[in-house]
């Protein structure tokens, strides 16, 4: 069984980014949107730690960040905090696109 860090590293960067705009801006919808995607992303990671195939819930998490905090960024300009976690979501959709399409690995 391989870990998938990068999704649990994905994970911690969400549900961090909550905590610090909660810290900085008081702003409780940050707090919550970034705890919930994070634990999404962190359940993800799990699920694609125990089963390489099962890249769903990982896949759909960073899809939807992808796009509303895209869509935050393009309206706003501002790369902190909104280009931050497009890209790393961009990047995130763009890796497990990848593992869909690997060859299953016989054991």
């Amino acid at each position: 069984m391989v870990m998938d860090w990068l999704g649990f590293g994905y994970a911690a960067l969400v549900a961090s980014g909550g905590v610090i705009g909660y810290a900085k801006a008081g702003s409780v919808p940050s707090l919550a949107a970034g705890l919930f995607f994070g634990s999404l992303a962190g359940l993800g990671a799990y699920q694609l730690s125990q089963n390489p195939n099962n890249v769903w819930i990982s896949l759909i998490t960073s899809g939807t960040l992808a796009a509303v905090m895209g869509t935050r960024f393009y309206n706003s300009g501002k790369f902190m905090p909104a280009g931050l976690i497009a890209g790393v979501s961009l990047l995130m959709v763009g890796r497990l696109a990848l593992k869909m399409l690997e060859k299953p690995h016989d054991k």
